[in-house]
C-alpha cells in the first residue's frame, strides 16, 4: 500500500478532493518530489516523459494527511523511545498520514527533555516526522484527562528554557493551561522560539482563553475535550477560539470524543480552521487489549480507549483516514473534511506553503482513496518540509 518515495511522478485519472471541492478527471505531476503542475483532462501527457505514470482509475486523490497531535500507533507509544516514534509513524503512514508530530503526555521535565532530544535526533533523517508536541506538563489538574496529576507543574522560565534547549528547534507545539502561574511568560518564550502555543486541558473561561489567543496562542487542543463546555451563559474556550480567525481548533472525529452533530456545528462556526487530529495512543491501527499511556493503564474495547477502571477517554485509536470516514458517514462535506486533515493542520504549524495541498511548489505527498475512503495507496515525498533544526534563539520563522 505504501509505495516508494515520490520523485518524478504523474498521477492521472483521479478525482482530486481539496478544500475547493471535488475535481473529476484530475492529474498531478511531480518532479524531484515536488508538485510542478496539476489540471484535468489529458494535460498530464506533457509531463510524462521520464516520469513514473500512475493511472488512478477513478480513485479519490488527496494530499498526504498531516497529524499535529498523535501519541503513538501500531502498538507503540512515543514514550518507549525513538524506535517507537518511528514505528508509530510507519503505522500511520500506511493509513495516509504522511507527516506527523510526535506528542508526549505529561511527565517529569527532565524526562520530557530527553524525549524531545530523541525526536530532534530523528528529524534530520526522517522527513515525515515534523517534530514534537508537549501536551503536558503545564496543564490543569482539574482537566488532566489521561495525564498523571503528579506530573502537572507550572511552566517556570527554567523549565521552558530546558525544554527548548533539548528540542533544538524541533518542538512544534505546546499545550498550556493559561491559568497556570507563569503561563503568559511561558507562552511568549515558546512563541519567540517558533513554537505554536495551544490552549488546552484548562478550566479557563471564555475571556481568559480569548486573552491567551490575543497574546499569541494559535491552537485549541482537542476542542470540547478537557475544557469547560460550550454553555449559553459561559461559552468557554471553544467560543473564544471560534471568534478569533487566527486560531485553529483541533477536533478528534472518532464519534466518541465529540458527537458528529457538534463536529458539524464546529466546521460551520470556524470554516477552514478545524484540524482533524488523531490524539492516537499506541492502539491506533492496532488491536483491542491492554496498553499504557504515559504511566497509566489503558483498556481498549471495540476501538474505544479508556483509563483502566474508569470511563475517562485515554486518547483515541484513530487514524486520520478513519476520521474522514467517520465524518463522511455522518454527512459532513468531504472537501471540508479533507482540508481539515491536510491543509488546515499544515497551516497551523506554519507549513501551508509546503504541505497540505497538491498545488505546485508543495511536497508531492500523494494518497489515493477508494470511494468509501479506504486507503488504496500512499506515496510520500522525500522532500524536506521544514528547515534543519536550529538552536534556541534563532529566527522563529526558521522553525515554522
Amino acid at each position: 500500500m505504501v509505495g516508494p518515495p515520490v520523485e518524478d511522478l504523474v498521477v492521472h485519472g483521479a478525482e482530486l478532493v481539496d478544500a475547493a471541492g471535488r475535481h473529476p478527471g484530475a492529474w498531478v505531476a511531480a518532479r524531484g518530489g515536488a508538485v510542478v503542475a496539476r489540471g484535468t483532462g489529458d494535460g498530464w501527457r506533457g509531463h510524462a516523459d521520464g516520469a513514473e505514470v500512475l493511472d488512478a482509475d477513478g480513485a479519490l486523490l488527496v494530499a498526504g494527511m498531516v497529524d499535529v497531535h498523535s501519541h503513538g500507533g501500531g502498538g507503540r507509544a512515543h514514550e518507549e523511545g525513538p524506535d517507537a516514534v518511528l514505528a508509530a509513524g510507519a503505522a500511520h503512514l500506511a493509513h495516509g498520514t504522511t507527516r506527523r508530530v510526535a506528542s508526549f503526555v505529561a511527565d517529569d521535565v527532565d524526562v520530557l527533555a530527553e524525549r524531545l532530544a530523541g525526536v530532534a535526533d530523528l528529524v534530520e533523517d526522517h522527513v515525515h516526522l515534523l517534530g514534537s508536541h508537549l501536551e503536558g506538563p503545564f496543564l490543569a489538574v482539574e482537566r488532566k484527562g489521561a495525564h498523571s496529576a503528579d506530573a502537572l507543574v507550572d511552566p517556570t522560565p527554567s523549565a521552558v528554557q530546558h525544554l527548548l534547549r533539548a528540542a533544538r528547534g524541533t518542538l512544534r507545539q505546546v499545550t498550556l493551561d493559561p491559568r497556570r502561574d507563569g503561563a503568559a511568560e511561558a507562552a511568549r518564550a515558546f512563541a519567540a522560539a517558533g513554537v505554536v502555543v495551544a490552549v488546552g486541558h484548562t478550566e479557563a473561561s471564555h475571556d481568559e482563553a480569548a486573552a491567551a489567543f490575543a497574546a499569541g496562542a494559535r491552537l485549541l487542543t482537542h476542542a470540547f475535550n478537557a475544557m469547560p463546555v460550550l454553555h449559553h451563559r459561559a461559552p468557554g474556550p471553544v467560543a473564544a477560539a471560534c471568534a478569533d480567525d487566527r486560531v485553529v481548533l483541533e477536533l478528534i472525529l472518532d464519534g466518541e470524543h465529540v458527537h458528529p452533530a457538534v463536529a458539524s456545528l464546529l466546521l460551520r462556526a470556524a470554516p477552514g480552521r478545524v484540524a482533524l487530529v488523531s490524539d492516537s495512543m499506541s492502539a491506533a491501527a492496532g488491536e483491542d487489549g491492554r496498553y499504557r499511556l504515559g504511566g497509566l493503564d489503558v483498556v481498549v474495547e471495540g476501538g474505544r480507549a479508556v483509563l483502566e477502571g474508569t470511563d475517562t477517554l485515554a486518547g483515541s485509536t484513530l487514524t486520520l483516514a478513519r476520521a474522514l470516514r467517520t465524518g463522511a458517514a455522518a454527512g459532513l462535506p468531504l472537501p471540508a473534511l479533507v482540508a481539515a486533515a491536510t491543509a488546515v493542520p499544515a497551516r497551523a504549524l506554519g507549513l501551508g506553503s509546503v504541505l497540505g495541498t497538491l498545488e505546485p511548489g508543495r511536497a508531492a505527498d500523494v494518497v489515493l482513496l477508494d470511494e468509501d475512503l479506504a486507503v488504496r495507496a500512499v506515496r510520500p515525498s522525500a522532500l524536506r518540509a521544514v528547515p534543519r533544526p536550529r538552536g534556541v534563539g534563532a529566527d522563529p520563522a526558521g522553525h515554522r
